[in-house]
């Protein structure tokens, strides 16, 4: 089991929730911050007296208020902190939703966990917290059920590029400038009308709009 862990959430009622469910697992060490600026000072500071966290929990979205903030949320502050102890194992702890911003936080930020705020979340985070310590990946069944789904459509780099074009506002006629002016292939207009058209009727949307709009809601773009 860990030894010493961050707990890193910005709504204090839940930040104490995190911290009893922690102490029942026993866990000699469990500091808490509420703001993100803070939470990288605070690995900071163990680095420095060679006295490293194990794991960090952490919330994804954090509330402004009138402490101003270089790290805006959680995804800013763990980049920041993988930059500096990049084995450091990560829990989020969020309310979050959207299959495609959860796929991203294990595909790009490498996390070890995700548990989905609501109902027997404390029951949750007690497994995700045990399995991570033995050196496993834990993610709830709906949220694999829900990432099933979304990997099952395999979109790709281009895909998504040419949906997040149409989002913007970009017309489909001037797409095909912007991928020539990014060197990104292919890049004819024929090519771009096949591909969005392939994804419809993979999707069964019936056009782009609809299709800009079920990416949105996938957290793709």
């Amino acid at each position: 089991m860990f030894k010493k862990i961050l707990i890193a959430e910005d709504h204090e009622v839940i930040n104490l929730s995190v911290q009893r469910t922690v102490k029942e697992l026993e866990i000699p060490v469990a500091d808490q911050v509420f703001y993100c600026d803070d939470a990288l000072e605070k690995v900071k500071k163990s680095l420095r007296e060679n006295d490293p966290y194990d794991l960090i929990i952490t919330d994804l979205h954090y509330d402004e208020d009138h402490h101003q903030q270089n790290l805006k949320d959680g995804k800013e502050m763990i980049a920041a902190i993988k930059k500096i102890q990049p084995g450091v194992k990560v829990i989020f702890f969020s309310a979050e939703h959207k299959s495609g911003v959860i796929d991203s936080l294990f595909n790009h930020l490498k996390i070890d966990g995700f548990v989905r705020k609501g109902r027997n979340d404390a029951k949750e985070l007690k497994k995700a917290i045990t399995m991570v310590a033995q050196g496993e990946k834990y993610l709830s069944l709906d949220i694999k059920h829900d990432l099933k789904e979304l990997n099952s459509y395999e979109f790709t780099s281009y895909d998504i590029t040419l949906i997040s074009l149409l989002a913007q506002g970009v017309f489909l006629k001037n797409i095909p400038i912007y991928l020539q002016n990014n060197n990104i292939k292919p890049n004819s207009l024929s090519s771009v009308e096949k591909k969005l058209t392939g994804l419809r009727e993979g999707l069964k949307i019936n056009n782009n709009e609809q299709l800009v709009a079920f990416c949105k809601d996938l957290g793709l773009i």
